[in-house]
């Protein structure tokens, strides 16, 4: 889906899980492989509550994506290609940011009318063992994970090897060079929120280890070069009770730290806008613990999220202001792997404690198939500021509507209807209203 190019060199290591043999039996290059086409239409409004200026836009993006299979012998190769077309549907002048995170800016401020990307990935497999260089797409672990919070996924650019020669284990690493943002045809380096410098040198590894067949237990380490390094320890149980219930417990722990010219000119953090023991470095542990009860059609969770005292939270991001140029797509635009990552906060600054819950309803249980509802609430304190006071608050309340058409010619169509409202005591974002009206369709004719 983005325009790249593939990285000098590729550092990779590692080894994954074991499925069944049948599943894993490579048959063909063509035989395999499979060609979509996809489209997404959005209306984004994010409304200051502050008196600031107003963002209403809508726009849709075309995808055409083909995922081949692999060539027969001991080891198999394949190819995988996309490209994207995305076009603004009104004008936007007036309720465009230029600093914004959902569609380019022309040199008017106003949106431009299109733009588009294209990208491919050259992959291999050998037993199950598979190796990809060129776009990551969208990659979905707890170091690294591509938000899809706008019209278009964010995507990477690099190399990540996943084997599955082991049963119950799946072992991962890959080296990062650039990315390419939510509203931007232009692959980056990457960078921290604040930072001035591009590193492009991002590696990580790692596992999930299915220890039983409720408990899966995880370990990754990351280092993004001249910025921070990460261990990542998590652990989720699922207990099945009588009848139609469940009891899930997830338990997931960070601890990052300064790495290479991290807090120097140019490699500076900044922390989440908030208070830093180390200024400009990164020094962080975060943990947070979420219980899921499920009952038929009903799921209620309730967690906390504990950021330490030392600095904020740390994620793979692009950075601010990178080789004295604004990139408004960078802060914020990537996700991170805690449920604080919200539609409007991410509730990450230095010594906040963030207790949240969420109600999930599945139609399915009283005849209403592919129609699903949730509301959640987080309520962030002890915030600590710039100046290192730790008295301020934070709260977001959620909502969000699903339905995916499950019969009849346009079986798959789905509507994503999203509301966030966010507030605050004026230390951290401004109190927005933010909603989010989403269409998708995929048809798969390959």
């Amino acid at each position: 889906m983005e325009r790249t190019t593939l990285p000098a060199a590729i550092i990779l290591a590692g080894f994954s899980l074991g499925v069944n043999a049948a599943e894993t039996k490579p048959h063909g290059f063509v035989e395999d492989s499979q060609a979509t086409v996809s489209s997404r239409t959005m209306y984004y409004s994010n409304d200051n509550r502050d008196g600031g200026l107003d963002q209403r836009e809508t726009a849709t993006a075309l995808k055409f994506n083909f995922v081949s299979g692999f060539t027969q012998g001991t080891v198999g190769f394949g190819v995988d290609l996309a490209s994207l077309v995305a076009v603004h549907l009104d004008g936007g002048k007036g309720h465009h940011p230029d600093a914004n995170t959902f569609f380019p800016s022309d040199s008017d401020a106003s949106s431009v009318h299109s733009w588009n990307r294209a990208g491919g990935t050259l992959k291999a497999r050998i037993s199950k063992t598979e190796l990809g260089i060129g776009n990551i797409f969208t990659p979905n672990l707890p170091v690294l994970l591509a938000t899809d919070s706008r019209l278009v996924y964010q995507n990477f650019g690099g190399g990540i090897v996943t084997s599955r020669e082991i049963d119950g284990l799946t072992l991962t690493a890959g080296k990062i060079d650039q990315s390419s943002g939510r509203a931007t045809s232009n692959p980056t380096g990457l960078a921290l929120a604040g930072g001035a410098k591009d590193s492009n040198d991002f590696r990580f590894g790692g596992g999930d280890w299915k220890a039983t067949k409720d408990l899966t237990l995880q370990y990754y380490f990351a280092r993004l070069e001249n910025y921070y390094k990460q261990n990542f320890f998590g652990a989720v149980h699922v207990l099945s009770l009588e009848g139609d219930q469940s009891f899930k417990t997830d338990l997931r722990y960070f601890d990052s730290d300064s790495d290479g010219k991290n807090g120097e000119v140019g490699y500076r953090f900044n922390n989440n806008g908030g208070y830093a023991k180390r200024a400009g470095e990164v020094d962080n542990k975060t943990w947070s613990a979420m219980f899921t009860y499920s009952i038929g059609g009903h799921a209620f969770m309730l967690g906390h999220v504990s950021v330490s005292d030392d600095g904020g939270f740390v994620w793979l991001n692009q950075g601010n202001v990178v080789d004295g140029r604004n990139r408004p797509e960078g802060n914020g635009g990537t996700a991170f792997y805690l449920f604080t990552d919200a539609i409007v906060g991410n509730f990450s600054r230095a010594g906040e404690q963030t207790n949240f819950g969420q109600y999930v309803y599945d139609f399915k249980k009283v005849g209403l198939p592919g129609l699903k509802t949730s509301i959640s609430y987080l309520s962030g304190d002890d915030i600590r500021d710039m100046g290192g006071r730790g008295d301020h608050k934070e709260w977001e309340r959620d909502m969000r509507v699903d339905y995916v058409i499950q019969t009849g010619p346009l079986k798959g169509f789905g509507t994503t209807l999203r509301h966030g409202t966010y507030r605050s005591d004026g230390s951290a974002l401004a109190d927005t209203d933010q909603t989010r009206l989403i269409f998708n369709y995929s048809y798969t004719f390959l």
